[in-house]
């Protein structure tokens, strides 16, 4: 289903709609640049709230993984004593 609008826009960007489109073809035309933008700018907007939640919850994960990191070492450590998974290659992690 479809809606007609009345829209106005600037002279400027009704020459630039001639030049990449015919007449016929503007609905369709500014129908995928809309779809585009939209998605773009959702992206957009997805990346930088996920960046800010990273960088709001950055001393929480530090303060949790150095809360934990003796026990997996200490895990680690048991591992290899045990003799690990025949087989298998493991990679101990690093202290920092």
């Amino acid at each position: 289903m479809s809606k007609r609008l009345s829209i106005i826009l600037p002279d400027k960007t009704v020459a630039i709609l001639d030049r990449v489109t015919t007449k016929s073809n503007r609905s369709r035309f500014i129908d995928r640049a809309v779809r585009q933008l939209v998605e773009s700018e959702g992206k957009a907007n997805l990346r930088a709230r996920l960046k800010e939640e990273a960088i709001a919850s950055a001393d929480r994960d530090l303060a949790i993984a150095a809360e934990w990191f003796p026990l997996e070492e200490e895990a680690w450590t048991n591992f290899e004593k045990s003799g690990g998974n025949a087989g298998e290659k493991t990679v101990r992690p690093k202290r920092k």
